[in-house]
């Protein structure tokens, strides 16, 4: 049985330009386009603030959902900025990503890091 093609795109940088035209682009693409089989996108450190103030980047989070992209969210960073609500009310996983982050890295599935 062939091992499915896993995308993780982690997200660290809140540049606006950079969220969408990297983040979001390639992320909402490579399932739009079959590029891989899954793709997550893993929001950590400062874009959890602009997620949670800005609706460019929230439409950008719902079509990326609409096109199958899994979306989670830091919950300690989440916790610590008091947007923990609006994430999980924007339809977000928000979870402490110790652990599946550390899955990630000691598996075959590909990290992208911005």
């Amino acid at each position: 049985m062939p091992t499915k093609n896993k995308l993780h795109i982690l997200w660290t940088n809140d540049n606006l330009i950079t969220s969408e035209k990297m983040v979001f682009m390639y992320g909402i693409n490579a399932k739009r386009k079959k590029l891989w089989d899954e793709a997550t996108i893993i929001i950590w450190g400062a874009p959890t603030k602009l997620v949670s103030e800005n609706t460019l980047i929230q439409e950008l989070i719902e079509e990326a959902k609409l096109e199958g992209v899994h979306i989670t969210a830091c919950k300690a960073c989440a916790d610590q900025l008091g947007v923990t609500g609006i994430l999980e009310g924007l339809g977000i996983e928000v979870i402490y990503q110790a652990d599946p982050f550390t899955r990630i890295l000691k598996s075959d599935e590909k990290l992208i890091t911005i």
